[in-house]
């Protein structure tokens, strides 16, 4: 019965990554808010591991859903459209630069110092704010950028400066790229796509360092849980995509602003009245 109980938080961690990844409300703090609650009874640096690699499944979702699009090599391509794809790639090389670099620099601190409740709560409520404040600026925006090839070099390189604020826990990378990518003049759709595509290789490189961190010195019950999770990740993904993008084509995306703000207010104050009580 035990055993179960630890599957089935594995499972509802799998959910919470497939469905919190790529909607901008921030997926780092809700695996940490949720393993506050339901608390995985694992080795700590597997957990820390666990909440990262688990992202891989989510990456396979956007694998699936844009493959042709992503593919360079589709022979049913012009030879134009082909260039496009690679200069796309190159864009997206680009935009990940800041953000893996300062990662690399300061994993290690960020883990020790900002993986907490209380940061995640005041990240979600700051950039809930920001989304409402912006999405208001934009009623009447004519967005100059309406697809990911329209992106020049010069934005998707400030698009991977925003990245970088989201190294910290609760702010989000899709969120902090998507409202990067607007304040820079990209529609909701093209900023939308461009943070899966970013995604891709930030989160690749995200989870090897956690597993050459880790030492591969897995238990076979550890990677059972790994491959569930992802597995798991990868279905809620490919919903959470198609939602988001459904989602947006009628919708700004002030529904998320306050549902950070609201979410932060609660976390805050569960955690305090914790304090206290302890």
């Amino acid at each position: 019965m035990g055993q179960l109980i630890e599957i089935l938080k594995v499972i509802v961690l799998g959910i919470v990554e497939g469905f919190t990844e790529w909607l901008p409300i921030s997926s780092t703090g809700h695996m940490i808010l949720v393993d506050e609650i339901i608390h995985l009874n694992v080795p700590e640096d597997f957990m820390n591991m666990f909440l990262v690699v688990i992202q891989l499944g989510a990456i396979m979702a956007v694998v699936m859903l844009y493959f042709k699009k992503l593919n360079p090599f589709d022979p049913s391509k012009s030879a134009g459209q082909k260039r496009a794809v690679w200069q796309l790639w190159v864009k997206i090389v680009i935009a990940c630069f800041p953000a893996a670099v300062c990662g690399l620099l300061l994993d290690d601190w960020m883990e020790a110092h900002l993986y907490n409740a209380y940061v995640v709560a005041t990240t979600l409520i700051v950039y809930g704010i920001l989304f409402i404040m912006i999405e208001n600026r934009n009623h009447y925006t004519e967005f100059p950028v309406q697809r990911v090839t329209q992106i020049t070099y010069k934005t998707a390189f400030l698009i991977g400066l925003f990245q970088v604020l989201s190294l910290v826990p609760g702010t989000s990378r899709s969120g902090s790229t998507i409202l990067g990518a607007m304040i820079l003049g990209c529609s909701r759709g093209a900023a939308a796509e461009f943070s899966f595509f970013l995604g891709l290789p930030i989160m690749l490189g995200a989870s090897a360092l956690k597993l050459v961190k880790f030492g591969f010195n897995f238990t076979g019950l550890q990677i059972f849980y790994l491959i569930l999770g992802m597995v798991v990740a990868f279905g809620v993904s490919v919903y959470s995509i198609r939602f988001l993008m459904s989602y947006i084509k009628n919708n700004d995306f002030k529904f998320f602003g306050y549902y950070r703000i609201v979410l932060g207010v609660i976390v805050l104050a569960f955690f305090i009245v914790r304090a206290l009580l302890s």
